[in-house]
């Protein structure tokens, strides 16, 4: 008879190794005791770790042992990156398995509520990606806006913005500031999944980061894990157009612009709340400065110390996703779960794992119980009025 764990995936053990930064299997198997090649039987599916292997797994991991048991659905969805630089190889891992983790910490939350409807518009129909020209990207900038009922001026807060239209979206410090931040489509609920880097973040970054994954959802939702490795360049370039076109719609920006000047595109941030640098390159992607023009502005933004920081950096708060954190916060408050139910039989990741991926503060699992909150009847949802940016999401409960 085969020793081992019944029912042992393979997948998860690859991605928890990956979710908490260990480089080899070697690293890991120094943690728990065994011989490399024993961890790799593991995670190739040929063998299984004995209960007590798997007990010395899910310590070193940070994770319940139930972890390892759970189904893991596969997809060839790729994940987007910026870069697809070799030398960063450690940190897409991390990053693709932090992202497994998100679904499963969606998954475990929309057990007790409903997070909004995904309302994103098909403005691909049947075209292929490859097809696309800029002004292409120009028009369905529009169409989205026009969609989403945003009107043509400045959106001040992306993330919220995302949030109502059914993305997921997560935020954590990712140890570079290589990776800006990653998308990815979930198959099984036909949903936007984002996770956004923290690292040397500011306002105008958090903005223009959102934007661009939001167009990756977009505009590449059909497209292969082949196609993104084979025309890496094309979609990045288109991700950034969009989500420039996006924040800067080039019927309205460009009517705001008079003297191209430092002092004036500073002015404009304030108002469209996009970097100074993005600026410069809008207008050249619009041909309303010509390249002699832009690069006299990037010398003089350089001059002025402005690659280290621009204004309003450290003055404006970056924004964070909400809209798990909240959901976490009124299935608590509503008793629908303790905190204690929520990490010994809905979380297998650790409280610290899930505080960070859902945006909830350092501690929350410790925390005792708040107070109770009214939780509005299903029948109620349909009735309320559409939120601003920043507003409480309202969320839909089930089982009441």
């Amino acid at each position: 008879m085969r020793n081992g764990t019944p029912g042992f995936v393979p997948g998860r053990l690859v991605l928890a190794r990956e979710a908490q930064g260990y480089v080899t299997r070697e690293a890991l198997a120094r943690r728990v005791g065994k011989s490399a090649s024993t961890v790799q039987r593991w995670e190739d599916g040929s063998a299984t770790p004995e209960p007590d292997a798997l007990r010395s797994l899910a310590e070193a991991l940070n994770v319940r042992p139930e972890h390892f048991l759970r189904p893991l659905l596969q997809s060839d969805r790729p994940v987007f990156f910026r870069s697809l630089a070799s030398t960063l190889k450690r940190e897409k891992a991390l990053q693709r398995a932090r992202m497994s983790w998100l679904f499963d910490l969606s998954t475990a939350l929309q057990e007790y509520i409903e997070l909004p409807s995904v309302d994103i518009p098909d403005a691909m129909g049947r075209t292929s990606f490859k097809q696309l020209r800029n002004e292409d990207l120009e028009r369905i900038a529009l169409q989205l806006r026009e969609h989403w009922g945003l009107g043509q001026g400045p959106c001040v807060d992306v993330v919220a913005f995302m949030e109502r239209s059914g993305f997921v979206v997560a935020s954590e410090e990712m140890g570079t500031s290589r990776l800006d931040g990653l998308c990815r489509w979930r198959d099984e609920e036909q949903r936007p999944y984002v996770l956004l880097a923290d690292d040397k973040m500011s306002f105008s970054r958090r903005q223009m980061d959102s934007a661009h994954e939001m167009a990756h959802a977009v505009l590449h939702r059909g497209v292969s894990a082949i196609d993104f490795a084979e025309n890496f360049e094309l979609i990045e370039q288109q991700a950034f157009r969009l989500g420039s076109a996006f924040l800067l719609p080039g019927t309205t920006y460009p009517n705001e612009t008079r003297f191209h000047s430092l002092a004036e595109f500073e002015a404009l941030k304030d108002r469209w709340k996009v970097s100074i640098k993005a600026q410069i390159k809008r207008l050249s992607d619009l041909n309303i400065l010509d390249p002699e023009s832009a690069r006299a502005l990037y010398k003089s933004y350089s001059a002025r110390g402005w690659s280290r920081g621009e204004p309003f950096d450290d003055v404006w708060p970056v924004p964070r996703p909400r809209a798990l954190a909240e959901g976490f916060n009124a299935v608590v408050d509503a008793q629908l779960r303790t905190k204690i139910d929520l990490l010994n039989s809905d979380l297998t990741i650790s409280a610290r794992d899930a505080e960070s991926l859902a945006g909830l503060p350092l501690g929350w699992f410790d925390e005792k119980q708040g107070g109770i909150v009214k939780l509005i009847p299903r029948s109620e949802v349909a009735r309320l009025p559409q939120t601003k940016a920043g507003d409480v999401l309202p969320f839909r409960f089930e089982g009441r």
